[in-house]
């Protein structure tokens, strides 16, 4: 056999154990494609402390809607979202009350309202910009707490093993809409009192043309150090 033949010989060998590992790799992600995660619209809402809710009503949250989370709940009562360019009414809050209170609103409310609110997971406002919220009993200024909520993932750890993921991971989402996009950066969080389900905000959701019923599969890691959307 000369030179060439075997160098034909190596390429062929190569090639083939190319295809192989990416067949394997495929495989080890066909779960994501085949395993649906609803996802839900988060619309603009506040979390309040137990002290800003007695300034502002006068009493405790009453529940009217149980969410998809358990032990959380819409509640009857609403406030009203004064910033230094514009208002909004009716805004909801959820229950139940929390240590700190929380805006969470969309980049077009934020412009609207005329604060600068950064993109943070819930619970992250260090930093952030406040509001004033009102309601039949009270007024509320809220120093910081207002921000745009990112996007993320509810998982309890039978469903993060069951998709081969952790908590804190960044991943990339397709969403199945009639406007099919790939969202990045999506964080999961793994607790076992959380039930399965992906939030988005109102632009966002908008923007990929949600509808009740929508689901998105998750494609594999997001981040740098994983290249975009790397499988």
């Amino acid at each position: 056999m000369n030179e060439q033949a075997i160098k034909d010989v190596l390429v062929q060998v190569l090639g083939n154990l190319v295809r192989e590992v990416r067949a394997q790799k495929e495989d080890g992600i066909q779960k994501y494609v085949t395993d649906p995660i609803p996802v839900e619209l988060s619309a603009r809402h506040a979390h309040l402390s137990e002290a800003d809710v007695m300034t502002l009503f006068g009493k405790p949250l009453t529940p009217a809607r149980e969410l998809s989370q358990p032990g959380q709940f819409l509640c009857k009562e609403r406030v009203r979202l004064i910033g230094p360019k514009g208002v909004m009414d009716n805004v909801a809050i959820l229950g139940p009350a929390r240590k700190q209170t929380q805006v969470e609103i969309s980049k077009t409310d934020a412009r609207m309202l005329g604060v600068n609110a950064p993109v943070r997971q819930s619970g992250d406002t260090e930093g952030t910009p406040g509001i004033i919220l009102t309601a039949d009993k009270g007024v509320v200024g809220l120093p910081s707490g207002c921000i745009v909520a990112a996007r993320h993932i509810h998982m309890s750890p039978e469903d993060a093993a069951h998709y081969g993921i952790r908590d804190k991971d960044r991943v990339c989402v397709r969403l199945n809409t009639d406007r099919p996009l790939i969202m990045e950066d999506v964080l999961v969080r793994v607790n076992k009192d959380f039930r399965l389900a992906m939030h988005i905000d109102a632009d966002e959701g908008n923007g990929a043309g949600w509808r009740s019923g929508v689901t998105g599969i998750i494609l594999g890691k997001s981040g740098a150090e994983h290249g975009l959307c790397s499988r």
